[in-house]
């Protein structure tokens, strides 16, 4: 059972830059890949990306360029940087591991654990 635990979100104006953090509980490094999503409401869950067990990374389109993710293996904790923040941008961004995607990296389904979520806020 992997715990994860996100926080970094809040309120920044357009421009501005956030870094979220996910907290495992335990290492996932070698296990799991760890993506990032967000939702607003009414809308589905969609990646905004992934890294690799291997340390190589994806971000979607929407984000490329302003967004990356990292990770540190001695804290078990994965980074999503926000950079150049639009209002578009707001949303719930949720963490979440997998280690098997029979439907797609981009499919919610295919991840065993998720975190609670952290709210971003963009104000134009």
């Amino acid at each position: 059972q992997v715990q994860l635990v996100e926080s970094g979100g809040g309120l920044v104006q357009y421009g501005g830059s956030l870094r979220l953090s996910c907290a495992a509980s335990l290492r996932t490094s070698s296990n799991y890949a760890m993506g990032w999503f967000r939702q607003t409401p009414g809308k589905e869950r969609e990646l905004v990306g992934i890294i690799w067990r291997s340390g190589s990374t994806y971000v979607a389109d929407s984000v490329k360029g302003r967004f990356a993710i990292s990770r540190d293996n001695a804290k078990n904790t994965v980074y999503l940087q926000m950079d150049s923040l639009k209002p578009e941008d707001t949303a719930l961004y949720y963490c979440a591991a997998g280690s098997r995607f029979p439907n797609g990296f981009r499919d919610r389904r295919d991840y065993d654990y998720w975190g609670q979520g952290t709210q971003v806020t963009v104000s134009s």
